[in-house]
């Protein structure tokens, strides 16, 4: 077991250790040697181009955007799975593992067709009261292929794995506590704010930190759906595909880096955190 088990975590580590040695190898053929492959490297030569500093700060802001959107659904769909029998609920169970099964791509597709019916092909000043200047526009073309569909795009898969996270959760929390709560006077509303809500931070931290791990990862929705245009919808994830697309290799492997990074920046702090607060 041990053999199976550290054969595939073997692998995952030469997965990273192969693009840092390939980044010390692009250095060291630059004519940089020693420890002067830290300073002058592909990772910060990247990260120098305006277009991937901005990749990096929509990245960062879209998957914190997503991530809590989809807690903010996740909650109350979790909660309504496991604490309530209702028509339709095998239906919304079943929906909710589609973004999880399908390939990626078609829900970007998805989404875009969705957004060619009308209500998001209306114009918006035949039925809100909007500002003049959006008067005249559509959901359509405010949306599609414009910074609003990155943070969708995002959320329409990562909201899933944080509804089943959060499932998973309130299936494993005793119910007791919070049926002695209504016994005792207080409304769903109130023993769900005072009581289950704090006993389950582990697993809230749990589902925040896959969904926006996962809207990092998100690659497929956002080409067909936002688009990969440079210093406008480009985020991490199609920032690797556009400099491949160019032949800029290490660009693409030192972008990859980063994201590899900064998931395990978050997965770390989490744990800890998550490990923290369920000691208290």
């Amino acid at each position: 077991m041990g053999v199976i088990g550290g054969s595939y975590i073997l692998l995952l580590v030469l997965l990273v250790a192969a693009d840092a040695l390939y980044m010390v190898r692009e250095a060291a053929s630059g004519g940089t040697s020693g420890w002067g492959w830290i300073v002058d490297n592909p990772m910060l030569d990247a990260l120098r181009k305006p277009e991937i500093r901005h990749s990096v700060v929509l990245s960062l802001v879209s998957c914190t955007l997503s991530a809590a959107l989809s807690l903010f659904v996740a909650v109350p769909i979790g909660y309504l799975l496991t604490r309530a029998r209702w028509p339709g609920r095998t239906f919304v169970d079943v929906m909710l593992d589609i973004p999880i099964v399908l390939p990626p791509l078609i829900v970007g597709l998805s989404l875009l067709i969705l957004f060619q019916f009308p209500p998001f092909t209306t114009r918006l000043g035949d039925c809100l009261p909007v500002p003049p200047a959006w008067a005249g526009q559509s959901l359509n073309r405010l949306v599609v292929y414009q910074v609003p569909a990155v943070v969708i795009a995002q959320f329409a898969v990562a909201a899933a794995f944080a509804t089943r996270t959060m499932k998973a959760a309130f299936d494993q929390l005793n119910p007791r506590c919070e049926q002695v709560a209504l016994a005792l006077g207080c409304t769903r509303g109130q023993a769900l704010r005072r009581v289950v809500l704090p006993e389950l931070r582990p697993g809230l931290l749990t589902a925040v930190t896959i969904a926006w791990a996962r809207s990092l990862g998100e690659f497929g929705p956002l080409l067909i759906f936002a688009g990969a245009t440079r210093n406008k919808t480009e985020v991490l994830s199609t920032t690797v595909f556009l400099e491949l697309s160019i032949g800029n290799l290490g660009a693409a492997v030192a972008v990859s880096l980063i994201m590899v990074l900064a998931a395990a920046l978050v997965l770390v702090v989490t744990r800890v955190w998550g490990a923290r607060e369920f000691s208290l």
